[in-house]
């Protein structure tokens, strides 16, 4: 019985379907000679990239290690790929709008046969790529438009949309380009202060927990930095450190430890937690603002934000 349901084909429920093919993941498009400009090349490789894999011409083979005839791995691949583009290469409007445009797309597949597994598998993997607070990858702005499609789907588990409406409400907090939420915070000494209330050209928004072994590891790296920490001494950059959970005293004998030069404090009205003003769902959590307190980066990993710190004057 195993054997039978892993041969049985897209297009086909339980029964073995010979002719299912497998098949390479398909090449990048080529993009035309006509097309010059960067930006405009990257535009036309996403919004021509899943075009033949989403083939409906062929029977492919859909089983516990194949996606429409490609490998799992391979597909994963091309999925870590496409959001590369869209990450690096185009403006997070376009990329939002190609996310939207994934998501119809594959749900319009599933409409059409729902024996298939792709819009499990891109439901899974997306979710895993962009919304896991573990993934070195993750940016809830392009995962918004996928997961609002997903809560007002007819094809997930029923139960499913207050669950993805929550998510989509999460991600929408504190998007990339616009105002951050203000928030308050209470330092060492008991002064108050906001997050508002701070000027410097950057402000580097850091949620910690005492002791986190990965936040001293990003204080490690932002202090070997000579960019980084001049920005610090200098006034450019501006490091609010907050604490947001309820152990005040740990923090309070901990807190010494963190570099004088830093805003340091804890959300002594337990807020963020409570009002959610910020979807902080691991420590630790990075967001950069620019001087008007604009999102550069949300929730973004250090390897995304203290490069861009580091080369701050090539940008």
């Amino acid at each position: 019985m195993v054997s039978v349901l892993l041969l049985s084909a897209c297009g086909t429920r339980g029964s073995v379907e010979p002719t299912a093919q497998t098949r390479a993941f398909p090449q990048m498009p080529t993009v035309p000679s006509v097309i010059t400009e960067p930006e405009k090349a990257a535009e036309y490789v996403a919004s021509n990239y899943w075009k033949a894999f989403l083939d409906t011409s062929k029977t492919y083979l859909c089983d516990s290690t194949h996606v429409l005839g490609v490998k799992n791995d391979d597909v994963e691949l091309g999925i870590g790929t496409y959001l590369t583009i869209l990450e690096n290469n185009c403006s997070k409007d376009f990329g939002r709008q190609q996310m939207e445009a994934l998501f119809r797309k594959v749900e319009d597949f599933e409409a059409r046969d729902t024996s298939t597994n792709v819009f499990e598998y891109f439901k899974e993997t997306l979710s895993r790529y962009l919304y896991d607070p573990n993934s070195p990858v993750r940016d809830e702005d392009l995962y918004l438009p996928y997961v609002k499609g997903l809560a007002s789907s007819p094809y997930i588990e029923e139960g499913m949309e207050y669950a993805y409406e929550h998510y989509a409400q999460m991600c929408s907090l504190n998007m990339v380009g616009t105002k951050a939420n203000d928030i308050s915070f209470t330092d060492l000494k008991g002064r108050k202060h906001s997050l508002y209330g701070i000027n410097a050209d950057y402000t580097l928004l850091f949620f910690t927990n005492p002791g986190c072994p990965a936040c001293r590891e990003i204080i490690q790296q932002m202090e070997d930095s000579e960019r980084i920490s001049g920005m610090i001494s200098s006034g450019e950059l501006a490091v609010v450190n907050v604490y947001i959970d309820r152990e005040i005293d740990k923090w309070k004998e901990y807190a010494r430890e963190y570099p004088k030069e830093w805003y340091s404090g804890y959300d002594h009205g337990y807020q963020i937690r409570t009002e959610v003003t910020y979807n902080v769902r691991a420590i630790p959590s990075l967001y950069l603002l620019d001087s008007e307190k604009n999102v550069i980066f949300k929730d973004a990993p250090a390897e995304k934000v203290l490069p861009y710190l580091d080369n701050i004057n090539n940008i």
